[in-house]
């Protein structure tokens, strides 16, 4: 069935709750005021909201951007139709799911960029970023192709990058950090990473991690090192 079609049956459902919701609120108005069924009503939302996110988040981790918003609400034990009223295609919950997500590695990163040993809190972070990346298919589909875009993720995406500006400035006055490398550098390093992850191996995580130990030692300054050709 298509994305399309999916959403169809998706907007029926709801018409069908949301007439059986006005009934029941019809018989609650005889008995409770509109100010006291509100206020539930609103937690409610809230709950729902956030169980969405959350299963869409682990929906996401697992099955990557194809999964469906009926993957998500079959997770989230919620009918199709409140995920719908919620958020009314993957594109919007995608956006919501991996704002939040972006929103936490750019703490991270932030945090980082204000440590005492740059070159140190540099490695530590492309090593946190990268290890939820690995545990997480659609946010390394995300970092692949940038298919999901909005406001949110625009918003971290560049803090993020501001942050590692700013640490990759310090790790080079410090003089830590190998001449010629810049913060542009870091993005191809995680989709070198990025293409390890998806190689087989018996030990996923520890063959993604020796890679990136062979990256980082050749970040680090050292006498002799051959110049690095311009981007």
């Amino acid at each position: 069935m298509s994305e399309e079609q999916e959403a169809g049956k998706a907007r029926e459902a709801g018409k069908a709750e949301e007439a059986g919701k006005a009934g029941e609120a019809g018989e609650a108005r005889e008995t409770t005021s509109a100010t006291s069924t509100a206020r539930p009503l609103r937690r409610d939302a809230e709950l729902n909201r956030r169980r969405i996110l959350r299963a869409g988040r682990e929906v996401f981790a697992v099955r990557g951007l194809q999964a469906t918003l009926n993957d998500v609400a079959h997770h989230a034990g919620l009918g199709v139709g409140t995920v719908y009223r919620k958020y009314p295609d993957k594109q919007a919950l995608a956006e919501a799911v991996y704002a939040e997500e972006l929103d936490e590695i750019a703490a991270m990163a932030l945090e980082a960029r204000d440590a005492d040993d740059a070159f140190g809190a540099l490695a530590d972070f492309l090593e946190e970023a990268l290890a939820r990346a690995a545990h997480n298919r659609g946010l390394r589909e995300l970092m692949r192709r940038g298919t999901v875009e909005g406001a949110g993720l625009t918003r971290a995406r560049q803090a993020i990058t501001a942050h590692c500006e700013r640490l990759v400035a310090r790790a080079r006055t410090e003089g830590a950090l190998r001449e010629g490398v810049t913060e542009a550098d870091l993005a191809p390093i995680a989709a070198m990473i990025d293409a390890v992850m998806a190689l087989p191996a018996e030990r996923p995580s520890q063959l993604w991690r020796r890679y990136l130990v062979i990256v980082l030692d050749g970040l680090r300054t050292r006498p002799g090192q051959v110049e690095l050709p311009g981007p």
